[in-house]
């Protein structure tokens, strides 16, 4: 059996250790052969080592961004613990996106692997689904992967600036301060893709760029991963906007809900538009996430499942 594995937004170096330490301890413990290149790891050997060995560069991977640091002890207990334990659960590695400050972030529903497959597969991806489904957060974490593995040079997230029921102009403080709050749920996301001595000069750097839609107009983003997210209140004008400042080697991820537009009249919504005007282009894929992907309480699912019946009722 063949298994390979890219390890992404990990210090390799950390990873595999002092003169590949680490590494060989694994290839001392088992019979399998391991092969790396640059951040791809491929496996061969029988069935049952394989998917021991698959796991332990996985649990690696996780302990390495929760303590910052991988000690050779670590990776002797990994692969004691790993290699005496049965009925390995390996499937859901493969949807690994980053590994972030709390560990593996990968799809946790049938909704949320597709999405991850047709992010991999696409340039442009359109993720459309109520609110708890990941959407935005795997959106983020395929951007920060994408950093640490030096696939991009720089992250842009943006969100038009529609209040949902408030005036942005009736708070206090500079453009700044009135915009960041509206903005706090990228920056929440981040946080947890790497830590903060890592994220905090990157944002002083402009190397990850935290936005209003607006204040993309006119520029192109070369080696960017960008990122649209509260998509649904964008209109015609500012989706076409975004999406031509796609640069060369660059890609973008629009995230929405249909069902939360706050434009004054909803037909003008991009998102909407879009999703008609785009599809069937090779290099532009759709994730259409549902109640069912929702990952957050358990209540969540049902409020929006209950608010869904009420609306198509009218």
């Amino acid at each position: 059996m063949e298994k390979t594995i890219e390890m992404k937004g990990v210090d390799l170096g950390s990873f595999f250790g002092p003169a590949d330490a680490n590494l060989k301890l694994i290839e001392n413990a088992f019979t399998s052969n391991i092969i790396v290149r640059g951040n791809i790891i491929k496996i061969e050997g029988m069935k049952d080592e394989v998917a021991v060995i698959h796991e332990i560069f996985h649990e690696m991977g996780s302990t390495l961004n929760q303590k910052g640091s991988l000690t050779q002890d670590d990776v002797k207990t990994l692969i004691n613990i790993t290699a005496s334990q049965n009925g390995h659960e390996t499937d859901d590695l493969d949807t690994v996106v980053h590994y972030g400050r709390k560990g593996a972030i990968s799809g946790q529903t049938n909704g949320q692997k597709a999405y991850i497959k047709i992010v991999q597969n696409n340039d442009i991806v359109f993720a459309v689904g109520p609110a708890g489904t990941g959407k935005t957060y795997l959106a983020i974490a395929f951007a920060a992967a994408s950093l640490e593995n030096r696939e991009v040079d720089r992250i842009v997230l943006c969100r038009p600036a529609v209040e949902a029921g408030e005036n942005l102009g009736f708070l206090p403080g500079d453009l700044k301060e009135k915009v960041d709050p509206y903005l706090a749920p990228l920056y929440d996301a981040l946080g947890d893709m790497m830590p903060s001595t890592r994220l905090k000069p990157l944002l002083a750097k402009n190397t990850i760029e935290v936005i209003p839609l607006a204040y993309m107009r006119g520029r192109t983003f070369n080696n960017t991963f960008m990122i649209l997210d509260e998509a649904q209140n964008a209109t015609t004008m500012q989706m076409k906007m975004f999406l031509t400042r796609l640069g060369v080697n660059s890609r973008a991820i629009v995230t929405g809900d249909i069902t939360q537009i706050d434009l004054p009249r909803k037909s003008e919504s991009g998102l909407l538009q879009v999703i008609e005007i785009l599809n069937g282009i090779d290099g532009i894929g759709f994730s259409q996430l549902d109640e069912s992907d929702v990952v957050r309480h358990k209540l969540v699912r049902d409020i929006i499942k209950a608010y869904d019946i009420q609306s198509n009722g009218n």
